[in-house]
C-alpha cells in the first residue's frame, strides 16, 4: 500500500528514528518553529486532525491558513469552525451497511462505463475493511446445536449477499472481507486491525509514520478511540467518496474536555459507568462536538474500559469519545499480540509529536465537565433511549413509572400461557442477551458475567422458563478465555449457551420468541422487557414482542434472566430460591473485583490472541466453498431480491444541475422528537402485510425467507418500501395510529411507501416535519436514500444529529431547522400543508436562512425563515450534483 502525502510546503517533514529504522513524520513542533501558530495546548484528539492537515498540505484542498486555524482555536478558547478538508487512513465497514456500499461502488463502475470511462478508475484508494456481523440471527439458543445451527441458516438466507461480497474482494484494489462468524467489526478493529499509529510507504519510497484514523460504516466505529485511533462513523456515501479519494469536510470541531478522577469502587463495573457519562454528556449537549477524556482517573481506567465509553460515542451524541495515548495504551496493544516494533513506533511517536498523555496533560478544551468514578453505582437503562439512565436501586420503581407514564398500562395483569404452567405480565423479561461488542470486547464485564454465572449454578438457579438467553460475543477470543477459565459450562447450564459471533440482539437479530408467549402478550396488550448488554434499546429495535428495552452490564443481563422480570430491586429483593429453598439476593451471586481481575490476568493472554486472528480472512469451509465471478462489473442477477443495481446513476448527465426552490411540495410526515434512523429505516424483521413483504410475496419469497430489512439493504426496491415503516414510528398526520403510515393525495390513509409514489406519479414534491434531534442513532445511510428515493426533497427539523444531516445533504436531499422558535407544534402543523422554499437558487451560502411559505389547509398562509443546513461549500456542490457519489463520478469521468 502506498500513502499519498502532499507537498509539505510549510516544511514539517521530519525525520524519526525507531530501535534500526526511520520514519518520516509530520512534526507539530516544527509547525510551531515554522512560525504557523502556538499548538502547544490543542487537546490530543485535534492534533490528530492538525497532522492530517501538514501531511495533506498541498495548497490546492489544503492551505497554510488551514494550519494556522488550530492556532486560532486556541487562541479563541477551543472555538474556530473553519471548514477543512479532512483525509482518514482506512475505512471500516460492516455487511448491513458495507453490502449497500458495494452495490453503490458496483452501480459506479457501471455508471462511468456508461459516460465514456474506465470501470477500473472505480477502486478504493484506502484500505478499506468489511466485517461481516450483521446477519447472524438467533433462531435457536439454549442448547449446545446453537451456534452450528444459527451459522448454517446464515448462510442459507445470506449466500446471495455473500457471494456478491466475494465478488467485490476480488474486483476491488484495497478492499478485505473478515467472513461471518469472526466476529463484530468493532471488536475486531479494536483486538486487531487498529495500530494507533500507522506507517506506509509514500509515493517516493519512503516509510511515513502517522496516526491511525477510520472512518466507518456504523455509528460505533468510535469504540477504538479507546486506543488512541480518531476515528466515527459516517454514512456508506460518504465513506465510498472517502475510500475514492475525496476529502471529508468538515469544520474544526470543538473539544469538550471530560474529566475522570477517583477510582470505580466494588460491585461496579465499566457498564456502569458509560451509562452514567452517557447521562452526563448528553444533558451537557456535545452533537458534532469531539469528547476527550483526561484527569488522573484514567490511571486506574482499563483500556477495556475506555473502548466501552468511546463505542457509546453516538449514544451521548459526540462525533467522538476520545483517549490520548498513555502506558495502558501501550499494555492493551502489547496483550493483544501487536508487534513489539508497531508498539515502539506508537509510544516514541507519541512522545516525539505531542500525543503522549503522563501526569502533566492538561490542554485547553472548549469546555469541561468532570466525574468521579468513585461515585458510580450499578445501573441500568431504559426503557427506550440509552440516556434513560436509572440506578439499579431504582430498578423496579422507575419500570413502574414508566408503566403509568409511558405505556399508560395497569400492572398485575396476567394471561394463560398456552401449554405452560406459568402466566405472561407486563415487566417480564422474555430477552436477556450478553451480546454487541460495547460490553464483550471487555474481559471484566464478561469474566464478572460469568462468574455470576458459576455462582448461581452452584446454588442450583436457572434461568426463568419464559426468557430467550444468548450469548454473542464480539470475538473468538472472548470463547478462549471463557473456556480458559472454565465459565463456558457455568453460563451453558443457565442458557447462556454460544450462539454467534456477531450482533444479534443489539441490532434487533434477536430472532422469534416462543409462539404461545407471543401471542400472549399480544392478548394480554402486554409491556414485555428485553434486558441486554449492548447499545442501544430504541423502541422497535430489539424485538417486536418487547415494548421496553434495558441496557445493562453482562452480569447483570445475567442476573435479571435468573430474576425474570424488571418488576424488582434486583439490589436488594430476593432474586430466586436456591435448590434448598432459602432465598438468594443480588450481593449472593455477585464476584469481587479481586475474583474478576485474577481469572482476567490468568486467562485473558497475549497468545490467545495471537492464534484467534492468525488467519482472520481466511473463514471456514463454508466461507471457502462461496463460488463467485470474475469481473471488473457486477452481472447484476435480475431474479435476486438481495442485490439489485439502484437507480442513482441511470441516465445521469455529465455535467451538474443547480439547486432549484421547493415549490408546491406535500407534507410525507410530521413527526416529533428523537426520530432515530432506525425509526427512519430499521434493520429488523417485517412482516407480509407490509410493501417490503408484499413485493417479496410477489416474487414467490416465502415469509420464513424474507430475512431482515438490514440484510436486504442491496435491493433499493425492499429498502424503499421500507423507509419510515418502523412498526413503532408515530407520523402526527394520523390520530395515534403506530407505523410506516400516512395521508395519500386523496386523504385517506395508507403506506408511506404507497402515498409517495402516488405523489412522484403526479410531480409532487415532499417534505418531511421533524422535532429535536432529527436522526439520531445509527450512521445507516438507508435513512437518507430511501428519504430521497421517495421523492422527499427537504426534511425541516428543530435540530438533526451530525451524521444523518450529513447523509442527507450526500443524497441529494436538503436539511433545514426552524429558527426564531418556530416548531410543527407552535406553526400548528397537522400535515395538510402546502410548503413552498425559496432562495436556494443563485448565490446560496451555507448556512443561510431562506424563507418559507406555509399554506394552511384553509388557506390561510404563514412566512417563516429556515436555516439551511448545507454547511460548507462543497456540501452545496454535493447538492448541485445530486449526492456525493454524483459529483465523485462526474470528476472522475472529466479526468
Amino acid at each position: 500500500m502506498t500513502v499519498t502525502v502532499g507537498h509539505d510546503t510549510s516544511n514539517t517533514r521530519k525525520t524519526l528514528k525507531v530501535g534500526d529504522k526511520s520514519y518520516a513524520f509530520y512534526s507539530i513542533k516544527a509547525a510551531e518553529e515554522a512560525g504557523l501558530g502556538d499548538f502547544s495546548n490543542l487537546p490530543a484528539a485535534l492534533k490528530v486532525v492538525l497532522e492530517n492537515m501538514l501531511r495533506f498540505e498541498d495548497g490546492k484542498t489544503v492551505h497554510v491558513e488551514d494550519i494556522k486555524a488550530f492556532a486560532d482555536w486556541g487562541k479563541a478558547g477551543g472555538k474556530n469552525p473553519k471548514e477543512i478538508a479532512y483525509r482518514p487512513a482506512r475505512v471500516l465497514m460492516q455487511d448491513f451497511t458495507g453490502v449497500p456500499a458495494v452495490v453503490d461502488l458496483a452501480a459506479m463502475r457501471d455508471g462511468l462505463v456508461a459516460l465514456g470511462g474506465d470501470a477500473e478508475k472505480i477502486n478504493p484508494l484506502n484500505p478499506v475493511d468489511l466485517v461481516i456481523d450483521h446477519s447472524v440471527m438467533i433462531d435457536e439458543f439454549g442448547n449446545p446445536r446453537a451456534f452450528q445451527m444459527n451459522v448454517d441458516r446464515e448462510y442459507e438466507r445470506n449466500m446471495e449477499r455473500y457471494t456478491f461480497l466475494k465478488w467485490g474482494q476480488s474486483a476491488f484494489d484495497n478492499f478485505r472481507v473478515v467472513p461471518p462468524g469472526t466476529g463484530i467489526c468493532h471488536q475486531v478493529n479494536l483486538e486487531y486491525l487498529a495500530k494507533t499509529v500507522w506507517s506506509d510507504t509514500d509515493q517516493n519510497g519512503e516509510m511515513v509514520a502517522y496516526p491511525d484514523t477510520l472512518v466507518g460504516t456504523d455509528s460505533h466505529t468510535t469504540m477504538v478511540n479507546g486506543a488512541a485511533v480518531l476515528g466515527w462513523g459516517v454514512g456508506g456515501i460518504e465513506a465510498e467518496a472517502a475510500m475514492l479519494g475525496q476529502p471529508i469536510s468538515m469544520l474544526i470541531p470543538e473539544v469538550i474536555g471530560f474529566e475522570l478522577t477517583g477510582a470505580m469502587v466494588e460491585g461496579t463495573t465499566g457498564t456502569d459507568l458509560v451509562l452514567k457519562v452517557v447521562e452526563m454528556l448528553r444533558e451537557k449537549g456535545v452533537v458534532g462536538k469531539f469528547v476527550e477524556f483526561f484527569g488522573e482517573g484514567l490511571d486506574r481506567l482499563p483500556l477495556a474500559d475506555r473502548a466501552t465509553i468511546g463505542n457509546m460515542a453516538p449514544e451521548y451524541g459526540a462525533t467522538c469519545g476520545f483517549f490520548p495515548i498513555d502506558g495502558e495504551t501501550l499494555r492493551y496493544l502489547r496483550t493483544t499480540g501487536r508487534e513489539e516494533e508497531t508498539i515502539a513506533l506508537v509510544e516514541a511517536y507519541a512522545k516525539e509529536n505531542g500525543f503522549w498523555r503522563d501526569a502533566g496533560y492538561r490542554p485547553i478544551y472548549t469546555d469541561t465537565l468532570s466525574l468521579d468514578m468513585g461515585t458510580i453505582v450499578p445501573a441500568i437503562s431504559g426503557p427506550k433511549r440509552p440516556q434513560d439512565y436509572v440506578a439499579l436501586t431504582e430498578g423496579g420503581a422507575a419500570f413502574r413509572r414508566e408503566m403509568e407514564e409511558t405505556f399508560k398500562r395497569p400492572m398485575g395483569k396476567e394471561v394463560a400461557v398456552a401449554g405452560e404452567d406459568y402466566t405472561m405480565e407486563s415487566g417480564k423479561v422474555v430477552i436477556a442477551s450478553i451480546t454487541s461488542c460495547t460490553n464483550t470486547s471487555n474481559p471484566y464485564v464478561m469474566i464478572g458475567a460469568g462468574l455470576v454465572a458459576r455462582k448461581a449454578r452452584a446454588l442450583g438457579l436457572n434461568r426463568k422458563p419464559w426468557v430467550k438467553t444468548s450469548l454473542a460475543p464480539g470475538s473468538q477470543v472472548v470463547s478462549a478465555y471463557l473456556e480458559a477459565a472454565e465459565l463456558q459450562e457455568d453460563l451453558d447450564a443457565i442458557g447462556f449457551n454460544l450462539v454467534g459471533y456477531g450482533c444479534t440482539t443489539c441490532i434487533g437479530n434477536s430472532g422469534p420468541i416462543q409462539k404461545e408467549l407471543s401471542d400472549a402478550i399480544a392478548e394480554g396488550d402486554l409491556v414485555a422487557t428485553s434486558v441486554l448488554s449492548g447499545n442501544r434499546n430504541f423502541e422497535g429495535r430489539i424485538s417486536p414482542d418487547v415494548r421496553a428495552n434495558y441496557l445493562a452490564s453482562p452480569p447483570l443481563v445475567v442476573a435479571y434472566a435468573l430474576a425474570g422480570t424488571l418488576d424488582i430491586n434486583l439490589a436488594s429483593d430476593v432474586i430466586a430460591q436456591d435448590k434448598d429453598g432459602n432465598d438468594v439476593y443480588l450481593k449472593d451471586i455477585w464476584p469481587t473485583s479481586q475474583e474478576v481481575a485474577e481469572l482476567v490476568e490468568q486467562t485473558v493472554t497475549r497468545e490467545a490472541f495471537m492464534e484467534k486472528y492468525a488467519e482472520v480472512f481466511t473463514g471456514d469451509e463454508k466461507w471457502q466453498g462461496v463460488e463467485t465471478t470474475d469481473s471488473l462489473t457486477y452481472d447484476w442477477p435480475a431474479t435476486s431480491t438481495y442485490v439489485q443495481n439502484p437507480p442513482y446513476f441511470q441516465g445521469m448527465s455529465a455535467e451538474p444541475g443547480v439547486i432549484a426552490d421547493v415549490k408546491g411540495a406535500k407534507v410525507l410526515a410530521l413527526l416529533g422528537d428523537m426520530i432515530t434512523t432506525d425509526h427512519i429505516s430499521p434493520a429488523g424483521a417485517f412482516k407480509e402485510s407490509t410493501p417490503a413483504g408484499q413485493y417479496l410475496i410477489d416474487r414467490q419469497v416465502a415469509p420464513r425467507e424474507f430475512n431482515s430489512y438490514g440484510s436486504r439493504r442491496g435491493n433499493h426496491e425492499i429498502m424503499m418500501r421500507g423507509t419510515f415503516a418502523n412498526i413503532r414510528i408515530k407520523n402526527e398526520m394520523l390520530d395515534g395510529v403506530e407505523g410506516g403510515y400516512t395521508k395519500g393525495p386523496d386523504g385517506a390513509q395508507t403506506s408511506i411507501f404507497d402515498a409517495a409514489m402516488a405523489h412522484q406519479a403526479n410531480g409532487t414534491p415532499l417534505v418531511i416535519f421533524g422535532g429535536e434531534q432529527y436522526g439520531a442513532g445509527s450512521s445507516r445511510d438507508w435513512a437518507a436514500k430511501g428519504t430521497a428515493l421517495l421523492g422527499v426533497k427537504a426534511v425541516i427539523a428543530e435540530s438533526f444529529e451530525r451524521i444523518h444531516r450529513s447523509n442527507l445533504v450526500g443524497m441529494g436531499v436538503i436539511p433545514f431547522e426552524f429558527t426564531g422558535g418556530d416548531s410543527r407544534k407552535s406553526l400548528g402543523l397537522t400535515g395538510e400543508e402546502t410548503v413552498s422554499i425559496t432562495g436556494l437558487e443563485g448565490d446560496l451560502k451555507p448556512l443561510s436562512e431562506v424563507p418559507c411559505e406555509i399554506t394552511m389547509a384553509d388557506g390561510t398562509v404563514k412566512n417563516i425563515m429556515l436555516k439551511c443546513r448545507i454547511d460548507t461549500a462543497i456540501e452545496k456542490e454535493y447538492i448541485e450534483h445530486g449526492g456525493v457519489l454524483h459529483y465523485v463520478l462526474r470528476d472522475l469521468a472529466a479526468a
